[in-house]
């Protein structure tokens, strides 16, 4: 099933998505819902962010390719995590598929991460690895743009990866996709730019699941981005993005200049 979130009048709402029809719903996902009797044809709409969590988590380092060759390009010697480490990003970062991202005004070096993301579908505590992806609701994509100079600068990720619409999400829920069965795939204005297996991380969605929940509980619509692989080439205004998950969809927005606001 695919879930789409979208506008409907000025107000979000839930549609189940079946071909190139929405279903409108009333309710969410991973609480008890009820179809409205309405459709709309799914071009029609105004699609949101498949979701807006309570808390945004995300991996920072989980493929092993990327943490070298940031490594080589420091000319650093690359120290891969032991453990899963989990941080967190910021809800006005969130924008839809077909969003523009907003180049900020004094940014150089933005680059892209295509990232598999899990939607979790109930209250989760103390969960077995075994187990643990019986919390996940369903699966999306996410593009986490960067801003590498502001990275570097700053002591926290800040503005480096919470600038307004830095963080696209969508376009919808797919509660019945396989992650091991997936290629990650990026091309910038129509291009392949990199491509690889997405299910190659250090840590998987389970093993981060289980481990967050032994310090803190996750609640339904909570996201969790599980890192990328590879190194984005530097991106200009007018590059439009691409971040393909084979078998899920598409994740597309395009880049347009910024300025002060």
């Amino acid at each position: 099933m695919r879930w789409i979130r979208y506008d409907d009048a000025g107000r979000a709402r839930f549609g189940i998505l079946e071909g190139e029809t929405v279903l409108a719903v009333d309710g969410a996902p991973w609480e008890a819902w009820k179809k409205t009797g309405r459709t709309v044809p799914y071009g029609d709409v105004k699609l949101l962010p498949p979701v807006e969590p309570r808390t945004f988590y995300a991996v920072g380092l989980n493929y092993a390719k990327h943490i070298r060759e940031a490594a080589e390009r420091r000319g650093e010697v690359a120290n891969l995590p032991d453990k899963p480490d989990v941080g967190y990003r910021a809800n006005n970062a969130l924008i839809a598929h077909g969003d523009d991202i907003v180049w900020p005004e004094g940014a150089q070096k933005v680059h892209y991460e295509g990232e598999l993301v899990a939607v979790i579908g109930k209250k989760t505590r103390h969960i077995s690895r075994e187990d643990a992806l019986s919390a996940v609701l369903g699966w999306t994509i996410g593009n986490d743009m960067s801003e590498r100079l502001w990275q570097k600068a700053d002591r926290t990720f800040w503005r480096a990866k919470n600038a307004d619409t830095f963080k696209p999400m969508g376009p919808w829920i797919d509660t019945d996709a396989d992650p091991e069965q997936m290629e990650t795939v990026v091309r910038v204005n129509g291009k392949q730019t990199i491509r690889f297996r997405t299910a190659d991380m250090l840590f998987g969605v389970a093993e981060f699941i289980s481990t967050m929940s032994q310090h803190l509980t996750l609640y339904p619509g909570d996201v969790l981005w599980m890192g990328t692989d590879g190194t984005s080439p530097d991106l200009s205004i007018g590059d439009e993005i691409e971040v393909e998950l084979t078998g899920l969809g598409t994740l597309r927005n395009r880049i347009v200049a910024g300025g002060a606001a």
